[in-house]
């Protein structure tokens, strides 16, 4: 009996724990969700906060890009202003360049004409016997843009006992147009109406010179090698190799010629590089001899082409940022030109810088090739004072 109601009494007494055991979990699962639940509460605040600094961040931001855009507009809309400005003041400096060219600044001990000076005229004859011809360059007369044509790099130009046009693009190729006058190449699409020419020796930098009928280039090979070719007869008239050790480009600018050929009254020219300066060399049109050779002292620095009248080297400067080319150092193989003496000529600013200027001697004008565009740039020329008044007989 007493075994079965302590049996009873351990029944009870196990049946209460488990039910305390029961309710403490539920206590505590309860106690975690409501955690839950206010974390929760706690982060839709937060993400509305959010969201509404969001929406304020975007629109300060599209307020401060539409303000940015006015500014931008109104910015772009002062530059091409300025600019047009900047071109109306360059045209006006062109011209006034053109009417009035700079007087030459010479000291009073480096005149060379005298009031007292009496002229013997057997001197004088004496003098024109030994220089033909007597021209320097005064100033830019006038300038005509033609057209573009091809590449930014290359050259155009004209023989001078010819009407016939001759149009290289590019700086390395085996191939030139022909035209037979300025007129078709400026009325042609392209080269189109041109005749295709084809040299056996592919040419090589912006360096070419046509004259009396031939085709004067530098051949693209290790050598510098100058190429004779007849142009009437499609044939390699005569070659001959440089005798020039310094491979550098005559001019900084334009890194793809290393000799330049140049043609003027006097017959054919060569400037190619010494260290870091120009030279000059005269070169027999049959047999391509070197004649003399000159040291002009014109740096090849920001050099970027060059031509010669009646034997005056003018060497052409400009600006890695291309900016408004500028004859910069004037070199007479007669010494008849003095510092003083020397023109002050700017060319118009325009596109780029030349890649080449070659000089008409029959029409006075240049051919110049600026990125692409052909220009013609009419000279103005005058007598050399050496001209005007030979130096008194000793």
């Amino acid at each position: 009996m007493k075994a079965t109601i302590f049996f009873i009494l351990l029944t009870v007494l196990a049946r209460s724990r488990g039910q305390y055991h029961y309710q403490g979990l539920m206590n505590y699962l309860e106690n975690r969700m409501l955690a839950m639940e206010e974390r929760i509460a706690l982060w839709h605040e937060q993400n509305n906060r959010y969201n509404a600094d969001l929406k304020e961040f975007r629109q300060q931001a599209a307020d401060l890009l539409e303000k940015l855009g006015k500014e931008h507009k109104k910015l772009h809309s002062d530059m091409e202003g300025a600019g047009a400005r900047v071109d109306r003041v360059e045209r006006e400096m062109d011209y006034i360049e053109t009417k009035n060219p700079p007087k030459p600044c010479v000291k009073a001990a480096d005149k060379m004409v005298e009031q007292d000076v009496v002229v013997k005229e057997k001197k004088k004859e004496e003098f024109f016997e030994l220089s033909v011809c007597v021209n320097i360059i005064s100033s830019l007369k006038a300038m005509k843009i033609l057209k573009r044509l091809g590449s930014p790099k290359g050259i155009w130009t004209k023989d001078a006992r010819s009407a016939k046009v001759y149009v290289f693009n590019g700086t390395s190729d085996n191939t030139l147009y022909e035209f037979n006058s300025v007129r078709e190449l400026s009325a042609s699409s392209g080269v189109s109406k041109a005749k295709q020419i084809t040299v056996p020796i592919s040419w090589n930098g912006t360096g070419h010179a046509v004259y009396d009928g031939f085709l004067y280039y530098i051949s693209e090979s290790s050598e510098l090698q100058v190429i004779k070719y007849d142009l009437k007869n499609g044939s390699v008239a005569d070659s001959a190799v440089l005798p020039m050790d310094d491979h550098s480009p005559v001019y900084q600018l334009n890194p793809e010629t290393l000799v330049d050929l140049v043609a003027d009254e006097d017959g054919l020219w060569a400037l190619y590089p010494t260290g870091d300066t120009i030279n000059l060399a005269k070169m027999d049109i049959d047999s391509l001899d070197i004649e003399q050779m000159w040291d002009t002292a014109c740096p090849r620095n920001n050099a970027e082409a060059a031509f010669i009248v009646c034997g005056t080297v003018y060497v052409v400067y400009n600006t890695k940022p291309p900016s408004r080319s500028r004859v910069q150092c004037v070199f007479d193989v007669n010494d008849m030109v003095s510092s003083g003496e020397a023109p002050l000529i700017y060319f118009p600013r325009r596109y780029g810088a030349h890649s080449s200027l070659k000089y008409n001697s029959e029409e006075r004008q240049l051919y110049a090739w600026d990125d692409g565009y052909q220009i013609l740039y009419k000279l103005a020329l005058k007598k050399k004072l050496w001209a005007i008044m030979p130096p008194p007989e000793e």
